[in-house]
């Protein structure tokens, strides 16, 4: 496997690779000096077509740590701006000899599209697209829980998966290209995972979807989750201002969002998460997020890790990726 496009694409064996290699990387951070000289030599472009914060500087980050050369392309303010297509963009940066591109774009199948039109020779890393895949997204979420689920870090979660964990998903999944990527990934590695929300904001098909679908969110939280996963109502991919998915804010609130009355009737065991930006007071509420229950942020450190894996394994002569 050449690129890294879908968490549906990945076998049991090769989430396991990467999320060992996530855990050795997250070692390695844990040192005074966090540099590793893996990629030296190497030039990764971050191709982002979509506006991002976390997914663009974790990238970046992940690729500097391994000591890669790394050029942020933004959409904005760029030849695309006047027209330019996805295919010349591609082949300039042919022309410019990169070794890595990690493409973020608003439609769906652009990363397949790059990956496999002809139009470049290196490794494709898919970090969003459209309401398609999300892949590290889903690898992050899994390393997180792991470590959890199991109450155990480094090597000595080397091998080991997710199975028996109960996963709760809740919020637009109609919109979320997170759902999809974590319900290939989490099923893969043996989790059962729940999907929550209003039927307006459920994708046609979904029941064929490896999960179980439930729309009354404290029916679904009563099964005792090992993780509840909140998701933000994504309003920039609907047609318009809450697009008629739900009569308001308040009543998806009180519908389906982590208030103060189901964060504290959770389990004790039970984490957090959220794959950000959070928007409070509708899916999650503050009591919820700022809690000892929440691994949010430690959400975005495994990022990290992960995308540090991601790169070595694609990018190093000696990784090897699957």
């Amino acid at each position: 496997m050449r690129h890294l496009l879908s968490a549906a694409d990945l076998s049991h064996e090769d989430v396991l690779k990467i999320l060992d290699t996530a855990e050795a990387m997250a070692m390695t951070q844990a040192q005074k000096v966090k540099k590793l000289p893996t990629l030296r030599g190497k030039t990764v472009v971050n191709l982002f077509f979509e506006n991002s914060t976390r997914t663009r500087i974790s990238f970046e980050t992940a690729a500097k740590r391994l000591s890669a050369d790394v050029i942020n392309f933004s959409a904005k303010g760029s030849s695309v701006a006047k027209g330019e297509s996805l295919k010349d963009t591609a082949l300039t940066l042919q022309a410019m000899r990169v070794d890595g591109i990690v493409i973020r774009h608003s439609s769906s199948g652009a990363a397949y599209r790059l990956a496999n039109a002809g139009w470049s020779d290196v490794p494709v890393l898919n970090a969003g697209d459209g309401e398609h895949q999300h892949p590290t997204q889903a690898l992050l979420d899994a390393m997180t829980l792991r470590r959890h689920y199991l109450g155990l870090s480094g090597g000595d979660l080397a091998g080991k998966d997710l199975n028996g964990a109960n996963v709760v998903i809740v919020g637009d999944i109609l919109h979320s290209r997170v759902a999809r990527s974590n319900v290939d990934l989490m099923s893969t590695l043996g989790a059962h995972v729940t999907l929550v929300g209003p039927p307006t904001l459920m994708p046609v098909g979904v029941e064929n979807w490896k999960c179980d679908v439930n729309y009354d969110l404290d029916a679904a939280l009563a099964t005792d989750p090992d993780a509840v996963m909140m998701l933000r109502v994504q309003r920039e991919r609907m047609s318009s201002a809450g697009g008629g998915y739900f009569p308001s804010v308040v009543e998806y609130h009180r519908a389906y969002g982590l208030n103060n009355v189901r964060f504290a009737n959770l389990p004790e065991h039970t984490v957090i998460m959220h794959p950000g930006p959070m928007n409070r007071g509708v899916e999650i509420c503050a009591q919820a997020a700022d809690s000892a229950k929440s691994v949010i942020v430690e959400q975005v450190g495994n990022g990290v890790s992960v995308r540090m894996a991601a790169l070595y394994l694609l990018l190093a002569p000696e990784g090897g990726l699957l």
